[in-house]
């Protein structure tokens, strides 16, 4: 049985602990508020431009544009999005989790894909395990802006376009509440269903100079623009999963030390009692 000393230092680092925890839950809570706002203050943006996408490739079905063209697949790019950090729950294993399975129904060997990796947990689990990273990020801030993948973003579409590989495939987790998130796999390129969606929106526009023109700028930056929408929807949900999980280690620190105190008297009552007996013992000795 331990001692009274070891179970009082036990209580004393339990409770330093869980004012770490719950000082990281507060933090979280702070920085999911923004990042939920965030989140959605881009859905209108993605909206619009997915109308007039849909609306210029709709009228203009015979550009041959690349992007909006399959071929036949003989590599595949995955971008992969993750954080930085652990301490968030099963917020980056069920991405990479489902990453690793998509990769094994789809490919026999690692030369069939390449991975874009934003986030260090992410890049360093696909690197050790020696796959080809072509591209990663680290060290993104807890709100990111457009600049901060720009690179990744137009080297992940424009190796598209270049015939590098020929689908590229997007795994993040989705916000849907501070409780709930959900690992989405989306394929972005190529766009073969954007002509289809939202049909009709091409009667309220009229293109100058031409739809084709248009579609040469527009597509790629529609492109950059699911990606960066996604990052800001990973976000909000690793704000969420790092707060729930510092809750839940609050908790569990706090059952711990009822049940620390609680041997501690126990123990504490049991040395008492011992006391006790020895004293008497020893007095009727004496008698």
């Amino acid at each position: 049985m331990a001692s009274l000393r070891d179970i009082k230092n036990r209580i004393s680092s339990t409770k330093k602990t869980s004012q770490i925890t719950r000082a990281m839950q507060m933090v979280s809570a702070s920085k999911l508020n923004r990042a939920e706002l965030n989140a959605k203050a881009f859905v209108p943006y993605m909206g619009k431009i997915s109308d007039v996408v849909s609306a210029i490739a709709s009228g203009t079905a015979d550009s041959g544009h690349p992007m909006l063209l399959s071929r036949p697949v003989k590599k595949t790019a995955y971008l992969v999005i993750t954080s930085d950090r652990g301490l968030a729950g099963a917020y980056n294993s069920n991405v990479i989790r489902a990453v690793t399975n998509a990769i094994r129904d789809r490919h026999t060997s690692v030369d069939e894909y390449v991975v874009f990796a934003i986030g260090r947990v992410g890049r360093d689990f696909f690197v050790k395990r020696g796959a080809n990273v072509i591209e990663s990020v680290v060290a993104l801030p807890d709100h990111p802006s457009f600049a901060d993948i720009k690179e990744i973003a137009r080297k992940a579409v424009g190796m598209f376009t270049d015939g590098t590989y020929d689908e590229l495939y997007m795994y993040y987790s989705h916000y849907v509440s501070a409780i709930q998130q959900e690992v989405t796999g989306q394929k972005v390129l190529p766009l073969t269903d954007i002509a289809t969606t939202n049909s009709g929106a091409n009667a309220s526009y009229e293109f100058e100079p031409s739809g084709e023109a248009i579609l040469e700028v527009l597509l790629p930056q529609y492109a950059e623009s699911l990606i960066y929408g996604a990052l800001l929807d990973g976000k909000a949900s690793e704000h969420a999963s790092r707060m729930t999980a510092m809750k839940s280690a609050t908790d569990n620190a706090s059952d711990l030390i009822g049940s620390l105190t609680l041997s501690f008297n126990r123990a504490r009552q049991a040395a008492i009692t011992q006391e006790i007996t020895e004293i008497v013992g020893g007095v009727a000795a004496l008698e």
